[in-house]
């Protein structure tokens, strides 16, 4: 066996980024973030070049294609979520812990529009985010099953109902975020209300109902986004 030289050693390691090549990545995350939480991901790796301020040329040198930003993005962002799983499953309070999960995981999504393409889709994130998509699903399937054990959570509900959920009360800030953006919790609040087993107490609705103009306001809002 031969022996490595300095020289070889330097060579076989990987090599850091440049500093410029490191400023232009941080770049490329910092605006793509804003363009993702905006458009979703209909969003193209042109406008996510233009929103940096770079040529298209270095953002793809950087991110072949839009799912490899994807992926670098948005992997973390999901393990928030199933972390947030694991420490709803430590509540002592099964429901409690159920309760903070869901309303913790719409929080994040009505706050970014790329999160909701990303853990209501299975068409963006193949690699990285689907990898922790897979490792949540026990996790969540423990949350769901704990709180019908208790008898706290309706006894049919199964942790697939989680994501349709989601969508549900998500599409209500797609549809009034101009007028109340807030207006989801709302929504929720009545939704985990209705998915209790054992007649626990109501909820106070945190949000007031849109009025017969701010109704009208989003309707109009909606149908010119269509």
């Amino acid at each position: 066996m031969g022996f490595m030289t300095r020289d070889t050693l330097r060579a076989a390691s990987p090599r850091p980024l440049r500093r410029d090549a490191e400023r232009n990545r941080l770049r490329i995350l910092s605006a793509a973030r804003d363009v993702f939480r905006e458009r979703g991901f209909d969003a193209t790796l042109d406008d996510v070049a233009h929103a940096a301020g770079l040529g298209v040329g270095t953002v793809y040198r950087r991110f072949p294609n839009k799912e490899h930003l994807i992926d670098a993005m948005f992997a973390r962002r999901v393990e928030e979520i199933e972390e947030n799983a694991r420490a709803a499953l430590a509540d002592p309070d099964p429901w409690e812990g159920f309760r903070k999960f869901v309303w913790e995981a719409v929080a994040m999504m009505a706050a970014d529009r790329g999160m909701r393409d990303t853990l209501l889709s299975n068409a963006f994130g193949q690699v990285e985010v689907a990898r922790v998509k897979d490792r949540m699903i026990p996790v969540v399937t423990e949350l769901v099953q704990r709180a019908k054990d208790s008898g706290a959570l309706r006894a049919d509900f199964v942790e697939t109902d989680c994501p349709v959920l989601f969508k549900m009360v998500v599409s209500v800030v797609e549809y009034s975020h101009d007028v109340a953006p807030d207006l989801w919790q709302r929504y929720l609040t009545m939704l985990l209300d209705g998915l209790r087993a054992d007649g626990g107490e109501r909820q106070e609705l945190p949000v007031p109902p849109l009025d017969h103009e701010m109704l009208d306001c989003a309707m109009k809002a909606w149908h010119s986004r269509r």
